[in-house]
């Protein structure tokens, strides 16, 4: 934190990238020139080839690294300006590979705020259509958790992702496409579940199949770290660029 870092309530959302840069500590260049404004409550895809620079936005939001050029505002303030526990507290992720804890479930899902009652993160479950296995686990809640967590399949573990990141009830939502690596059958409960988590908050997708963001509000096409389209799908397509061609890819893909 700065010394005079400010401590920030819940967010209303607004996220601005102005000119933003960002080279690596080990020179690697990964952002050029960002600029881009995101409303509250919108839902923003961000697509594009490997290494075109998704991944160093969603870094840049927390501030796992600070901006090298330009700054990036919430709700109109630099991110350097605020602590980061209180910027962080805005914000919650659910990415491919959810992560869990040593402890209890109910220790892992309330990880998203450790003040949270019992019923609270019996809600939080339920919302994400994770109760039913965890009520047949053999101490339900109670039940505890390996690091590697070998005993919950990969949809059960991003139930549990959701459960905390619904729990956590920040304004600012990221998801690294959650459901990229499930079965049809999972997925759907996650997709029904992720569209309820998203309502009113400010959604940042990372999209690696193009299929999963036909609704979002805008679309952002990466290449080489600068911003080289936005528009919604349909828009895009007619465009003919850089989209319209990762998406001929993805229909030959998922016809293969």
């Amino acid at each position: 934190d700065r010394a005079d870092a400010k401590v920030i309530g819940r967010a209303q959302g607004k996220i601005e990238f102005k000119d933003v840069g960002f080279a690596y500590p080990n020179g690697q260049r990964a952002l050029q020139r960002i600029n881009l404004t995101i409303s509250p409550g919108q839902k923003v895809a961000f697509v594009g080839r490997s290494g075109a620079g998704k991944t160093t936005i969603f870094n840049l939001l927390p501030r796992l690294f600070d901006v090298s050029e330009g700054e990036i505002l919430l709700d109109g303030t630099d991110l350097r300006a605020m602590t980061l526990s209180s910027l962080r507290q805005n914000i919650a992720m659910v990415s491919q590979d959810s992560v869990l804890l040593s402890g209890t479930v109910a220790d892992n899902i309330g990880f998203g705020k450790q003040e949270a009652s019992t019923e609270a993160i019996s809600a939080a479950a339920k919302a994400a259509s994770a109760d039913g296995f965890i009520s047949r686990l053999p101490q339900g809640y109670d039940t505890l958790v390996g690091p590697g967590a070998g005993a919950f399949s990969g949809g059960e573990r991003q139930r549990l992702s959701i459960a905390r990141a619904i729990l956590r009830d920040a304004p600012i939502l990221l998801l690294d496409e959650p459901t990229s690596a499930l079965d049809a059958e999972s997925e759907a409960a996650i997709k029904a579940a992720l569209e309820g988590l998203s309502k009113g908050r400010t959604t940042l997708v990372i999209a690696h199949r193009l299929a999963t963001i036909l609704d979002a509000d805008c679309i952002v096409v990466m290449d080489e770290g600068a911003v080289v389209e936005t528009g919604r799908h349909a828009e895009l397509l007619a465009h003919g660029g850089l989209y319209a061609e990762l998406d001929r890819k993805s229909t030959r893909l998922n016809s293969s």
